[in-house]
């Protein structure tokens, strides 16, 4: 049986993690961003009452005495999940602002279902089986600026979003298609996780992404072969992660020059094109790590701000003394805290010390345990 999770105090939903970067994560971890101020909605999202909790002085006082069969209801905060239910409840109080219905049987969105929760701030619809939405079912949400429908049976992004909507976790469905105009009206969105979907390149149609501000957009554990065109160019982090991407041409990476954070781990990436990484100048973060590359990536030592690379397990042979570091002192804006090389066949032994002259400390530096 699915573990329930405790929703209150509601400030718990927007808590900070430090949690490692890159990985398919669970439910709750969603909601617990890693470094960047990614679900900061008021500075992040260009929404004008979006301040991360909902203003609950604001709002009418609680109807107390409303509260579904078998649910929990505490502070505007309603809990229905590991019920069974068949369909959303009835009975909600109009001033709810959290609505936590994971891991129950439900099926279907129907139209009414949602009907006078204006109020509702965050929608918890993780692990049931919904495969069909009525177009107008999120319209009564009028400020829902988290909505959670992964591990769904969803072929396709639902229609007529609200346009509060800031974060979007929709991973773990069935979805093959991307069409464009999907997101549109969605102006304060920055937050798209869609992993774990049958997503191929193909599948995105031009002009998918068109009007979206986007900080952060995870596509892990898909079916990408490169990286996909056109995404959002105020991206601070993207993770692809988990694909079958094989090679980082020139232009992949050209119109993401805002990225702090790029994940291209579990791939088959075999050659990096010399230049590509040039459009990167912010970078602090590179995930490489369990691929085919036979060399260090060039262009490193040009990125000034970069401080963790992941290159382990792959199949790099020599490390070259200015293959991570610029030539010179004081060109790098900030000196690296981690680089991962283990589980590569170098001769660690023939790496010159001076290859790491930027690094801060020797242990930020990770060799051996190469297994042929």
């Amino acid at each position: 049986m699915p573990t329930m999770w405790p929703l209150w105090p509601l400030a718990a939903l927007l808590a900070l993690s430090q949690a490692l970067p890159f990985e398919q994560k669970a439910f709750w971890d969603f909601t617990l961003d890693d470094g960047l101020p990614i679900l900061n909605d008021e500075e992040a999202s260009g929404a004008e009452t979006t301040s991360g909790i909902p203003d609950l002085d604001s709002l009418p006082p609680t109807y107390s005495a409303m509260c579904p069969f078998g649910c929990h209801c505490h502070l505007r905060v309603v809990q229905c999940s590991d019920l069974g239910l068949k369909a959303v409840p009835k009975e909600i109080s109009p001033d709810t602002t959290l609505l936590d219905l994971q891991n129950n049987d439900i099926s279907e969105l129907r139209k009414d279902d949602f009907k006078g929760l204006q109020h509702l701030y965050a929608l918890v619809l993780v692990n049931n089986k919904i495969s069909k939405i009525h177009e107008k079912a999120f319209s009564p949400l009028r400020k829902l600026q988290k909505l959670y429908i992964s591990k769904n049976h969803l072929v396709e992004i639902p229609p007529n979003l609200p346009s509060s909507l800031v974060e979007l976790r929709i991973h773990d469905n069935r979805i093959r298609k991307v069409p464009k105009g999907v997101f549109s009206g969605l102006r304060n969105m920055n937050c798209i996780e869609m992993g774990g979907n049958p997503l191929e390149n193909s599948g995105f149609e031009p002009g998918a992404f068109d009007g979206l501000k986007l900080n952060y957009l995870r596509i892990s554990e898909a079916k990408l072969t490169g990286i996909p065109k056109d995404l959002p160019e105020t991206l601070n982090e993207l993770h692809l992660d988990h694909n079958k991407i094989q090679a980082i041409e020139l232009e992949d990476l050209l119109r993401y020059s805002k990225l702090y954070r790029l994940g291209l781990g579990h791939n088959q990436i075999r050659m990096i094109e010399n230049g590509s990484l040039s459009f990167l100048p912010t970078l602090r973060e590179l995930h490489l790590d369990n691929n085919k590359l036979s060399r260090v990536p060039t262009g490193l030592p040009d990125l000034k701000l970069l401080q963790v690379v992941y290159l382990h397990t792959n199949n790099i042979t020599k490390v070259g003394v200015n293959d991570f570091c610029p030539v010179g002192f004081g060109v790098k804006r900030a000196y690296y805290n981690g680089i991962s090389l283990f589980n590569n066949p170098v001769p660690y032994w023939e790496v010159q010390p001076a290859t790491f002259r930027c690094v801060t400390d020797r242990l930020a530096i990770q060799f051996g345990n190469y297994k042929k």
